[in-house]
């Protein structure tokens, strides 16, 4: 594993920089391993630990996260290997820039191509996001006031929060009103139809394609309709914090402090949601990626929140987070033969996809925050 050294850990306990250290250290040798042994390839969960390449995956979004991974594993290295292979993975998907059929281009170009612009002002990149995120616009439903997911019209994902800032982006680059219009009724019905008053989340809302009525709350990877599952709300966190840092809605913000508080008021103290709060006596205590995502979230929401008491939770609970995923139960750097970063994921639970093992946005997530904890961004 490359040595290296992360001298922006000045401010955590001597025990979290170890570990810190390590999972950073076992993140990057997984990434080069991943690329070198499957190349070109792009896994979305493993079974057995081993990274499934064919098979069913419910839709097409994790194509991103290898190629902003190797960009993370750049940050931090500066090592050219990493910058050239996630060029490479970045062109292997500039063809998704123009795909309609999808929610999720912010899954796919934010990590990628928008990282690509950010570090070296390329213009190409530049034009490919812009581009992504004017095809995701062209989801709006104008009767509903929201992008709809890729099951349908009449359907709203929380997930799709996690993308929207794209289209802010696109919106501020291009100064295009109607897209900067879209994003905010986005986020506003996404608020009023999803977040519910205690700061739980649904996982959909359902719409009346005529009317633009919205009619009920649904989920598909969670318990029940009405319960809370752990990745949306996860999203949710991240997302409506992104969403203030364009619009400077202060309702937006208020809303991601909502999602956080359910999320550390219901969670275990080490950190780690189930993958539904509500589900009695679950198969699986763990859901990592949520609270790799929840931790990316909250660590946002630190420096956004005007209240010191909240940054200091947010803060706290993100290191909580990360310490308990660079443990041994989690990080699988004692497993060799496991290909994966971060163990005890959850993809699918319903359909049974990806039920604790690794998965892709675990892994860039995890890594993500990481970085940023310690000061390379």
């Amino acid at each position: 594993m490359p040595n290296t050294t992360l001298t922006g850990l000045q401010h955590i306990s001597g025990h979290q920089k170890l570990r810190f250290e390590n999972a950073v250290d076992f993140s990057i040798h997984q990434i080069k391993q991943l690329v070198n042994q499957k190349p070109d390839l792009f896994p979305m969960y493993t079974i057995n630990g081993r990274w499934k390449i064919e098979g069913e995956t419910w839709t097409n979004w994790c194509e991103g996260f290898i190629g902003g991974q190797l960009w993370l594993a750049y940050l931090i290295t500066k090592d050219n290997f990493f910058r050239d292979k996630a060029k490479h993975y970045c062109r292997l998907i500039e063809p998704r820039k123009t795909d309609s059929k999808v929610h999720d281009l912010g899954f796919l170009f934010w990590p990628t191509w928008k990282c690509w612009y950010d570090l070296e002002g390329d213009p190409l990149a530049w034009q490919v996001v812009l581009e992504a995120g004017t095809t995701l616009a062209n989801r709006f439903q104008p009767r509903g006031g929201y992008l709809c997911s890729f099951l349908a019209e009449n359907s709203l994902f929380i997930d799709i929060m996690m993308n929207i800032g794209i289209v802010f982006y696109t919106a501020q680059q291009k100064g295009d009103k109607d897209l900067w219009n879209i994003a905010c009724s986005h986020v506003q019905t996404t608020r009023r139809t999803l977040v519910r008053g205690d700061g739980s989340t649904a996982h959909e809302g359902v719409f009346d394609p005529q009317s633009g009525e919205f009619l009920h709350q649904s989920t598909q990877q969670g318990w029940r309709s009405d319960s809370c599952w752990a990745r949306g709300l996860a999203w949710a966190i991240y997302g409506f914090g992104t969403a203030f840092t364009y619009s400077h809605d202060p309702h937006d913000l208020s809303t991601a402090e909502a999602c956080a508080q359910y999320f550390i008021e219901h969670t275990p103290t080490h950190g780690i949601p189930p993958n539904d709060w509500e589900e009695p006596s679950p198969k699986y205590s763990y859901e990592s990626s949520a609270a790799a995502i929840a931790a990316g979230g909250l660590w946002q929401l630190s420096h956004l929140t005007g209240d010191p008491a909240h940054a200091w939770l947010y803060r706290s609970t993100t290191l909580q987070i990360l310490d308990t995923l660079s443990g041994p139960e989690f990080l699988a750097a004692d497993n060799p033969e496991w290909e994966g970063i971060l163990k005890h994921g959850i993809y699918h639970q319903p359909k049974g996809l990806g039920v604790d093992e690794s998965v892709a946005w675990g892994d860039y997530f995890f890594l993500e925050t990481l970085l940023k904890v310690i000061g390379v961004e």
